[in-house]
């Protein structure tokens, strides 16, 4: 087999650390009771608290109905609570309840513990430069699937 070379072998390497990374949180999740998507929501709410349903849906790059779900587990189990909008009827927000609070400080501490495993002894020089690179790459990806959206199909 002839090697890769860098530039091609690089997509393949995030997709592969992306899906360890995964797997490896929600090992780790388990802890808790909860999944890895499960704390990706309550994540996110703590830092955007009062999101609606569709935007938290596309913060995270989820199906709205399989955001409903969670969204209603984590309800049920007193984590999670909806408000009405006031702006619109119809729309709820979604917030944070008290009984969450000791729940994020165990995840946030669990996440503390899984990022110093995964970075190990990388030194910060290094992480700062992968940050800075994935991010160009991210910028990229953007402006290539922007670009494909405004080009108009040919009829």
């Amino acid at each position: 087999m002839r090697p890769r070379p860098p530039r091609r072998e690089l997509p393949f390497m995030i997709n592969e650390v992306a899906r360890l990374l995964r797997t490896f949180a929600d090992q780790e999740a388990r802890q808790y009771g909860m999944t890895r998507a499960q704390w990706a929501v309550l994540a996110r709410l703590e830092r955007h608290q009062g999101l609606k349903q569709a935007e938290l849906a596309d913060m995270l790059d989820m199906q709205p109905i399989s955001l409903t779900r969670l969204v209603d587990r984590l309800a049920d189990n007193g984590l999670i609570e909806r408000r009405g909008d006031p702006n619109d009827r119809r729309a709820k927000r979604l917030f944070l309840t008290e009984a969450a609070k000791p729940v994020m400080e165990r995840l946030d501490a669990l996440g503390e513990v899984l990022t110093g495993t995964v970075l190990g002894d990388i030194p910060a020089s290094d992480i700062d430069q992968m940050l800075q690179g994935l991010g160009a790459i991210k910028t990229n990806l953007r402006r290539a699937l922007q670009a494909r959206t405004e080009i108009p199909e040919a009829s």
